[in-house]
């Protein structure tokens, strides 16, 4: 008896794992999405590369080596019980921001496409500090906001300013990029988390009359840049520059139009293989599946990703301790927002902006952090069972 009530509830981190305990659906949606988005990724480059005398298979390749590489990171974040990833905290928060001011200093940080977010490795390879920040913040802020300080079932305000001063500064550096998708998509996280965490309802919406105030401040003192300020005006009149700024949307569009109800084929879509839209295997990932899978075809991904956030969702909801459920909301709000947000924009339903589709986008970065988040769900489903 004395063994039992003196076991320490932490005694099974060593135990639980990514193949104990783990959430066999969530699991086996996240790998289907994996299958598709290698195919699909495929699909977008193969031909094109052919016809110039390229390897054809290069971003199959990479994105393979990707998904390895993140699913063993997945694994890694399972082995640690994630009650004890709080002492780890401040030190992942403090990467996050470290990588984020490297961008800022001039010849380390790369510009691509308008938006210095990228630091050049060796190999060619390149990681996305923004994309690590989204883990940093949901760790940092489910901390803060699930220790109890003071005889109250919510956090007092004093918590939810120590929050947003441990989002902010991350947000601000990827402002400085800028990254206006990103930071839409880590605000929407933090506000969710502030939500569900029992803080008063006026933080909440004081943050969302913020945020307005603050997007349409930057419009008018020229914070957005000018591509970014066209992408806005070609989203709110598609027709105004369609060799320009809306010449991506257009396409993605008509793209998306012509697979019909059953698609051209994987591998058969003359809109793909002409390479009309741009940068299709990454942003744009979805107008491959609305071409050569169909109606039908991008339903079921759709299906598969609104699987994975009603798994999320169960395995926060049956979360016994504030932390975990916390964790797991940050999760389920970046991974929703930005699906939202990317499907959206592929439709013409939402500005464009530079954020793939998790899971099937082609991209490293974004990638191990989508198999990271994985990783934390899991890692709190393990520790709720038994």
């Amino acid at each position: 008896m004395s063994t039992f009530l003196n076991r320490n509830p932490y005694q099974r981190a060593h135990r639980a794992s990514f193949f104990s305990g783990f959430d066999p659906i969530l699991a086996a949606a996240i790998g289907l999405l994996l299958v598709i988005g290698t195919l699909l990724v495929y699909a977008a480059t193969r031909d094109w590369y052919a016809a110039n005398g390229l390897d054809p298979e290069y971003y199959l390749k990479r994105h393979v080596i990707n998904i390895v590489i993140g699913l063993a990171l997945a694994w890694g974040t399972t082995i640690i019980d994630y009650r004890l990833l709080r002492a780890y905290t401040p030190f992942i928060w403090g990467l996050g921001v470290l990588g984020l001011a490297l961008l800022l200093i001039p010849g380390i940080g790369a510009e691509i496409n308008g938006a210095r977010a990228w630091i050049p490795l060796p190999g060619g390879l390149q990681i996305q500090p923004a994309e690590i920040a989204k883990i940093s913040i949901i760790l940092g802020i489910s901390m803060l906001l699930s220790e109890r300080t003071h005889n109250s079932d919510e956090p007092s305000n004093r918590d939810v300013l120590k929050a947003l001063g441990v989002a902010g500064l991350p947000i601000l550096l990827i402002l400085a990029q800028p990254d206006v998708g990103t930071v839409f998509i880590i605000s929407a996280s933090v506000v969710t988390i502030i939500a569900v965490s029992g803080a008063p309802t006026r933080w909440v919406v004081g943050l969302l009359l913020a945020a307005l105030i603050g997007g349409f401040g930057a419009v008018q003192t020229g914070v957005i840049n000018d591509y970014q300020l066209k992408r806005l005006q070609s989203f709110v009149d598609p027709s105004a520059d369609i060799q320009g700024a809306g010449y991506q949307l257009r396409q993605a569009r008509i793209t998306v139009g012509s697979g019909g109800l059953f698609g051209t084929g994987l591998f058969e879509g003359p809109q793909t293989n002409g390479r009309f839209v741009p940068e299709q295997q990454t942003d744009f990932i979805f107008t491959v599946a609305g071409e050569q899978l169909g109606f039908l075809g991008s339903g079921f991904i759709i299906f598969l990703l609104l699987l994975v956030l009603m798994r999320a969702f169960a395995i926060a909801r049956r979360s016994t301790d504030p932390y975990g459920t916390l964790v797991c909301t940050g999760v389920i709000a970046w991974f929703a927002f930005q699906i939202f947000e990317n499907i959206g924009m592929t439709l013409g339903l939402m500005p464009m902006t530079g954020v793939p589709l998790p899971f099937l986008s082609y991209g490293g970065s974004s990638m191990f952090a989508n198999l990271i988040g994985f990783g934390l769900l899991q890692n709190v489903h393990s520790r709720q069972r038994g």
